[in-house]
């Protein structure tokens, strides 16, 4: 099913130290191999950042926080007024490891719902005993509304809007059908995350290379 997809990108990268969008992973930007992964997918795809002239070299609309300072809920609200269709795939620009097909599969699920949210069962500070994986998700422009409130009341949880539309949650057990290790969700967004990530898709992506780097 169509879907207009947006890379958010306006964070501060704190825990990296440098705008983790630019990162080199093995010889392209990060921002560059996500939206690479996800082109073929949509007919509107955009990146949510401020302040980031850089970005346009990337070949696709660079799209100004409307709440500037409102974290990544103001970067969704961003996207799906932006979104030329009511659906839209969210992600962050720091999943070097997104899978195309779990994508297809997520997009390709009756559109039920206002949120459809991947679901890994691990413990994070969302509370509970799952983990919401709420940039890798995809919302509908009925959320505008929900969302508009909790900014203008300065609350800037994601989920905290869940409990006012339909959420539906995709459990671990049908993501690893399409990503078996949930490699998607793996997040380059610390110098030690991002190293990892770096030797993982050495071994898996470009061994050839990796070979050449030990001689």
């Amino acid at each position: 099913m169509t879907a207009s997809i947006a890379i958010l990108a306006g964070g501060q990268s704190r825990r990296m130290g440098q705008d983790k969008a630019l990162l080199d992973f093995h010889g392209e930007p990060l921002l560059a191999r996500v939206l690479r992964r996800v082109r073929p997918l949509t007919d509107d795809l955009f990146v949510v950042a401020s302040g980031r002239p850089e970005y346009v070299r990337f070949g696709v609309p660079v799209v100004p926080d409307q709440l500037p300072g409102s974290g990544p809920l103001g970067g969704i609200y961003t996207a799906l007024l932006t979104a030329q269709h009511d659906y839209c795939l969210v992600l962050s620009c720091d999943l070097p490891f997104i899978n195309p097909q779990l994508l297809e599969a997520l997009l390709a699920l009756p559109r039920d719902y206002d949120v459809l949210v991947p679901t890994r069962a691990v413990q994070t500070g969302q509370g509970g005993d799952e983990t919401l994986e709420t940039l890798h998700a995809i919302y509908a422009k009925s959320c505008i509304p929900a969302i508009a409130q909790r900014l203008v009341r300065g609350e800037f949880k994601i989920i905290g809007f869940f409990s006012e539309v339909r959420v539906r949650r995709v459990p671990e057990a049908e993501l690893r059908r399409y990503d078996p290790e949930l490699l998607s969700f793996l997040n380059a967004n610390t110098p030690d995350a991002y190293w990892q990530a770096l030797m993982r898709a050495a071994k898996t992506e470009y061994p050839s290379r990796r070979n050449e780097g030990e001689q």
